[in-house]
């Protein structure tokens, strides 16, 4: 949003800490307070904090329902007031990754896709062989190569594990419903009641079986909420709606390098998330 400068009068962004007519601060300048974005405007101010390039060039589009095929995007839907995360795809087919009204789930939904995709980029951008001559230091750039390798290796971990590990909510696998939090699975058994249950079998992408996160009063099945199985400490501790300060110990060094270069063509779009 555009503010009036009360000292030079010219008009800037909401989201600009100093005025860059005059610089004077801005008072109206929102930093997000951990780190960590819980509100739309928030994520807005975190991906220009950290120096991303533009949305078309990331394809994350934050605030906007954007209708072109390959891009990731949330927004606030007018009619419904419903928050909506969503992934179009290659051949323009849009699947949505949540749709309901809690704000901070649907924002931590993009910002976790986000910082998976900002490392999936750096990691294309190592080059550790140009940083050492050929002709001298075998040895240090030997053991520099195997630092960089297992760099790279961690962060191929970190991407894979976020991108296959199933996130809180029901799911519909083989005409069964299923719970998963925190690791673990619960059934919806046929005595009307749920218990702990083994990982389900499924095949290809478990996002094709993700009902929601939200309980829908259409089911068939109760709200896992009013089983005793239910922990309330899972609204507080659940992996998918974390706010630790990890994850601000990964802001303070993430901001995009001007210098590196950002890649889309190489995400994988033809999958759901």
């Amino acid at each position: 949003m555009k503010i009036r400068c009360e000292y030079c009068n010219n008009y800037l962004d909401d989201t600009l800490e100093k005025c860059p007519g005059c610089g004077a601060p801005n008072k109206n300048y929102k930093r997000v307070g951990d780190g960590v974005p819980t509100t739309i405007e928030e994520l807005e101010i975190w991906y220009k904090e950290h120096n991303l390039p533009p949305y078309e060039t990331t394809r994350f589009f934050i605030g906007i329902d954007y209708k072109e095929p390959k891009a990731f995007g949330i927004y606030k839907d007018s009619n419904t007031g419903n928050f909506v995360v969503y992934k179009n795809k290659d051949t323009g087919e849009r699947a949505v990754r949540y749709e309901g009204n809690d704000e901070k789930y649907a924002v931590n939904e993009l910002y976790l896709k986000l910082k998976e995709e900002i490392l999936h980029q750096k990691s294309l951008n190592y080059h550790p062989t140009s940083y050492y001559p050929s002709n001298k230091g075998k040895s240090s750039d030997a053991a520099a190569a195997i630092v960089y390798i297992f760099i790279f290796i961690a962060v191929m971990i970190f991407v894979v594990s976020h991108i296959t590990a199933p996130q809180r909510g029901y799911y519909n696998i083989d005409n069964n419903e299923y719970y998963y939090v925190n690791g673990d699975w619960f059934i919806y058994d046929a005595s009307g009641t749920w218990t702990s249950s083994d990982e389900p079998p499924y095949e290809g992408s478990l996002s094709n079986y993700y009902d929601g996160y939200n309980y829908s009063s259409n089911s068939d099945y109760t709200s896992i909420k009013e089983s005793s199985v239910y922990d309330d400490d899972w609204d507080t501790s659940s992996s998918s709606s974390s706010w630790s300060s990890s994850d601000h110990d990964w802001d303070s060094s993430s901001s995009w390098d001007s210098s590196d270069s950002w890649d889309s063509g190489g995400s994988d779009w033809s999958s759901d998330w």
